[in-house]
């Protein structure tokens, strides 16, 4: 097999190339749980645009650590066996849903191969159900898109060092159990989340993706996704019907506007 040498005695094969890595505490082998060094991180993200951009910018914030990406996890499979163990996964789940079986699969064979090293899933929603799944599944972080790089690279290191990062945005999806009248106030409550409420209601006036993305301060692509997800809680096949549904279903909302 061909390979490529990163100048540390590590031979990767030729179709990944690292990016380096700065050393942080994490990174170090006077880091958590005495890692050395030369343990790389692994990005797995099926779309290659995607997974690249994320990379380099990793790289651009720490430069001397290994960044390996591969567009699966059986690509990785077939490649772990070539240079040493990573120091954590950040894989991108993207507009999946952790219900799906094929995804647990996925996130629980991860963890259960790389254990201690983490497991870290970069997805497109914050809603706090996926969030409670992918912690069930062993994940030990949750990283929305919608963060900033640093965020994220935050993210991965306190995950490193043994600590389960989840969004802010998740945990005040809860702040109504705590408020009076807690589930009573919420007429959506057990059908749809806290965020899928905010876009739903944003659809029920009429609004475009691109404003309700513009308003809520998410990417347009979550706010597809959540428009999805939104269609198959309440068995709607369009928005226009969405929209329908939720006047149907709470028509007092309507009392309010």
């Amino acid at each position: 097999m061909n390979s490529s040498g990163t100048g540390d005695g590590n031979e990767y094969p030729a179709s990944v190339r690292p990016l380096r890595l700065r050393a942080a505490d994490a990174f170090t082998k006077n880091g958590a749980g005495g890692r050395p060094p030369d343990r790389p991180l692994v990005i797995i993200d099926k779309r290659e645009l995607r997974r690249e951009c994320l990379a380099q910018n990793i790289s651009a914030a720490k430069p001397e650590r290994d960044v390996l990406t591969y567009s699966s996890a059986e690509e990785w499979e077939r490649h772990r066996q070539d240079g040493p163990p990573p120091c954590a996964v950040l894989l991108n789940v993207a507009e999946r849903q952790l219900e799906d079986p094929d995804v647990e699969s996925e996130v629980r064979n991860l963890v259960a191969e790389l254990a201690p090293a983490p497991v870290i899933l970069l997805t497109d929603t914050d809603e706090l159900t996926q969030v409670v799944k992918a912690l069930e599944y062993g994940a030990k972080g949750y990283i929305p898109s919608s963060v900033s790089i640093d965020v994220c690279l935050e993210a991965i290191l306190l995950s490193m060092a043994g600590g389960i990062f989840v969004p802010a945005s998740s945990i005040f999806a809860m702040r109504h159990l705590f408020e009076p009248g807690g589930m009573a106030a919420r007429p959506y409550a057990g059908i749809l989340t806290d965020r899928q409420v905010e876009v739903a209601e944003a659809l029920r006036r009429g609004k475009a993706n691109k404003m309700i993305a513009h308003e809520l301060n998410l990417r347009e692509s979550t706010v597809k996704v959540h428009i999805r997800n939104i269609m198959k809680r309440i068995n709607a096949s369009n928005r226009t019907e969405v929209a329908y549904k939720i006047n149907d279903l709470f028509p007092d909302r309507l009392a309010t506007d």
